[in-house]
């Protein structure tokens, strides 16, 4: 395994037990938990746990791996599906998920030869997979084997069939919509302050067919809409839509090759300079084809609110910008669709977009002194735009620094009184205040 792979796979870093997961049951013992695993009868799946275990000084916060014990959904909601790649084999994962000292886990390892399936943290409890400590704790995270530089090799029919097997399952299970503001890869979540935007990831990459997934998933992308609505998915046929993106991380320029991915540009022209995502990028700065840079392309099965249309060409809202994608005549690029979206309320000239949906200070005992609040990220939603999404995201925060739930507050989770709702932003899913916005379904 490379550095540059292991980096990858341990950026959960930011979401460990250090920025707490919160129960208000007791919490089990280390190793109490049933030997039985969760998941559909078509797929066999082992039992493999992940490590749980006290490093050193129980003081020190981030002295203990790889997951956090909880009550879901009792305690907080499971309203996401988080779905990666290993950037690592399959043997390879489930050996750095059961060393306590690599602070990373995910709830389940699909295996790409075959679609196997290991599941490895209980659904009830939290891993450390996605970055952001809000989305862990609402959350189920998926590994799939694979790198997302290599291309679609990894992505077998095997792991499709299976990984939308165990999707299928798990929504039905928690109540999660099969939609792609609560089915999401690695690379559309979100950061959780505006300076963390750089160290979010970007697996399972462009290589992954999101078309077939969720096809195979139940939820196929069809037209629900008259041409010309408002609101459309965007729907190229993976083969055809061939790509040439760079791994910039190796300065390497990467085979042309069928991909999810669709480039955006700042005007309806193809030498017009590619989006800059403003959390990503300097003012002025372009943006680029680095496989990385996901602000520069909109994925398969994303909605998108159109703002204009030319010959050939839709603009549509992201990150509070207009961004240009081709859409040539003749074309599914794109697929009118029936849906829900997200606009400020009238008289408000800007709505700000958050990462985490945390409670407010007022909403915390006034003895405990680690409160955590939500800061804006670097985007807005202006009036007269419009974003898709709609769906509640719960409002908490769940407090666990240590692996001790018998401490003060440790293990507690704190319900928020403010409510939010999911957008989808840009690439990245995003959270803004329900009293901010008013949610429309369009035609």
């Amino acid at each position: 395994m490379t550095s540059h792979q292991r980096t990858r796979l341990a950026l959960a870093l930011t979401a460990t037990g250090a920025f707490g997961l919160a129960l208000l049951s007791p919490v089990a013992p280390a190793g109490a938990q049933e030997r039985t695993t969760e998941c559909p009868r078509v797929l066999k799946c082992d039992w493999i746990p992940a490590a749980y275990q006290q490093n050193g000084d129980p003081d020190n916060k981030q002295a203990y791996g790889n997951y956090d014990i909880a009550d879901r959904p009792s305690t907080n909601r499971i309203k996401y599906i988080v779905l990666h790649d290993t950037e690592e084999d399959y043997d390879g994962t489930i050996r750095i998920f059961q060393d306590p000292k690599r602070a990373v886990s995910a709830h389940y390892v699909v295996r790409s030869s075959d679609g196997h399936v290991a599941q490895m943290v209980k659904t009830k409890d939290v891993a450390w997979q996605a970055g952001n400590w809000y989305i862990n704790t609402h959350s189920i995270g998926i590994e799939q084997e694979g790198v997302a530089v290599e291309g679609a090799k990894w992505y077998t029919p095997e792991m499709y069939r299976s990984t939308a097997a165990l999707v299928r399952y798990l929504a039905a299970k928690y109540d999660i919509p099969l939609d792609r503001q609560h089915i999401i890869g690695h690379e559309n979540v979100p950061p959780t302050t505006a300076g963390g935007t750089k160290n979010m990831h970007w697996d399972p990459g462009p290589y992954w067919d999101w078309n077939r997934f969720m096809a195979v998933l139940g939820a196929p992308t069809h037209p629900t809409a008259r041409p010309g609505s408002q609101l459309v998915t965007i729907s190229p046929k993976f083969a055809a839509n061939q790509q040439v993106f760079r791994d910039c991380e190796k300065n390497a320029d990467l085979p042309v090759q069928g991909s999810s991915a669709v480039p955006l540009h700042t005007e309806p022209s193809a030498t017009a300079p590619l989006f800059a995502d403003p959390g990503l990028h300097a003012p002025g700065e372009p943006g680029t084809n680095c496989a990385n840079d996901w602000g520069s392309k909109i994925s398969a099965t994303q909605q998108a609110v159109v703002a204009e249309r030319r010959e050939g060409w839709t603009a549509i809202w992201w990150y509070g910008q207009k961004a240009w994608l081709q859409t040539p005549e003749h074309t599914r690029t794109t697929t009118p669709t029936a849906g829900y979206v997200v606009r400020p309320k009238a008289g408000l000239t800007e709505v700000p977009v958050y990462g985490v949906a945390y409670p407010e200070k007022s909403d915390y005992p006034a003895d405990f002194t680690a409160p955590r609040v939500g800061t804006p990220l670097a985007y807005t939603i202006k009036a007269g735009q419009s974003y898709p999404g709609g769906g509640e995201a719960p409002s908490g925060y769940f407090y666990a620094p240590t692996i001790d739930s018998s401490r003060p507050y440790d293990h507690t989770y704190f319900p928020g009184s403010a409510k939010y709702v999911t957008v989808q932003i840009g690439h990245r899913i995003a959270v803004v205040r329900a009293a901010d916005v008013d949610v429309v379904r369009v035609r």
